[in-house]
């Protein structure tokens, strides 16, 4: 058996970042390559009811060994890593035995992780840490996720002595730009109950997510030579600034917690003549969530009232919705994969996901679907890391949650 490690480390190498403005399915061509490989590694442990489709979407079964009524359980991790930071050319380091100091990623730029800033660290003194190299992302999400799901499998495979029910496994693309699931065939895949293995910390279980909106403005300014300019010019970069401020500070995401929404300025281009500005928003409470996707509405009203026109024009969707009102009528869901993560020793951890999964999505489509931890921290940037084990761990809990399902 290939040990975990190898497997993550093979998956990183892959550049499988998604394209937000792209509008094929997958968004980006190159996250067939580990698909592809993936399909292939699953043919090769023998699970001979394996395959990708053109959307992105590798689908495995391994049949039940047992002759109990258990039910179909799914498993699922996406492979594409975030946009935010680049997943070309990673180069992880691993640094056993891990001493609670500060780990130098790049000698270059002087870049540390530092447990005075990420506190979290001093955790897994004594472990493996997996960081970058100071320079791209590190793809623990969800690359640690799709490492532990094919681990487990391998495992099974291996030891067919091990009693399970039907067990399906599902690979996507797409999730870090919200379209993880746009063509996910819940009938197909043919799970009754799911778990994403996405989330962060060892120990986390997360049925709860924010509700989400994407919000576009188009300003469209009226450049004039600033020398004659008065009363005639409308400088679109300004009028973006007055729309931002216009939103409550307290609201975005530097100075919200737990069940607290935010309003998230994402990307700002522009020029005197026109700009746009985009955003995402989120609430866990619903109440709240329509509260401010209406705010957003009467603030471009408002502006434009002021500048007349229609200076503004906003576009406005909603990308996903809270999984618990899903959950909830199947808290069995929840109860085995507590009892799964108590059985490998972990002190469970529940809370809302400030984010939202493949899983938020699936459960709305008829096939509820909590989330469960992959092990790293810091997703998105260069201060991405993963403790060796906490993969590890994760494995293991999926392989209890089977045996629980048994």
């Amino acid at each position: 058996m290939e040990n975990i490690l190898d497997k993550f480390l093979r998956y990183i190498s892959f550049d499988t970042a998604s394209d937000p403005t792209s509008e094929t399915q997958p968004s980006t061509a190159k996250q067939f390559a580990l698909l592809k490989v993936l399909l292939e590694e699953l043919h090769q442990m023998g699970v001979k009811d394996a395959h990708l489709d053109e959307h992105g979407y590798v689908m495995a079964s391994i049949p039940a060994n047992t002759d109990t009524d258990a039910p179909p359980i799914g498993f699922i991790a996406h492979v594409d890593t975030a946009p935010d930071a680049s997943g070309e050319n990673i180069r992880p380091q691993i640094i056993p035995n891990y001493d609670g100091s500060p780990i130098l990623l790049n000698k270059e730029t002087n870049l540390y992780l530092d447990p005075a800033e990420f506190p979290e660290l001093l955790l897994y003194k004594g472990q493996t840490i997996i960081t970058t190299d100071g320079t791209t992302l590190l793809g623990a999400d969800d690359k640690a996720g799709v490492a532990a799901i094919m681990w487990a499998a391998q495992y099974l495979m291996a030891h067919p002595e091990i009693k399970h029910g039907p067990i399906k496994i599902a690979f996507t693309p797409d999730e870090e730009i919200g379209r993880g699931v746009a063509k996910f065939d819940v009938s197909t895949f043919g799970a009754k109950y799911a778990y994403t293995i996405d989330g962060g910390q060892i120990g986390e279980i997360e049925y709860e997510n924010f509700n989400a909106a994407m919000a576009k403005i188009h300003i469209q300014g009226r450049n004039v030579h600033p020398g004659y300019a008065k009363n005639k010019m409308f400088n679109a970069i300004i009028m973006a600034a007055e729309l931002n401020n216009m939103l409550p500070v307290e609201q975005r995401p530097e100075y919200t917690e737990d069940y607290e929404g935010f309003f998230h300025i994402t990307s700002f281009t522009g020029t005197v003549e026109e700009a746009s500005i985009q955003y995402i928003i989120r609430d866990h409470d619903q109440v709240k969530f329509e509260e401010k996707k209406k705010l957003m509405e009467e603030v471009v009203s408002f502006l434009n009232k002021k500048y007349g026109q229609n200076r503004f024009a906003l576009e406005m969707k909603d990308q996903y919705y809270n999984m618990r009102k899903m959950v909830e009528p199947h808290m069995e869901i929840v109860e085995k994969a507590l009892a799964a993560i108590k059985k490998a020793g972990i002190t469970p951890i529940v809370h809302p996901i400030r984010g939202g999964t493949d899983g938020a999505q699936l459960s709305y489509m008829g096939l509820p679907c909590p989330n469960i931890f992959a092990g790293g921290h810091n997703f998105h940037g260069k201060m991405e890391y993963l403790p060796l084990e906490s993969m590890k761990k994760a494995a293991e809990v999926i392989l209890n949650i089977i045996d629980e399902w048994k």
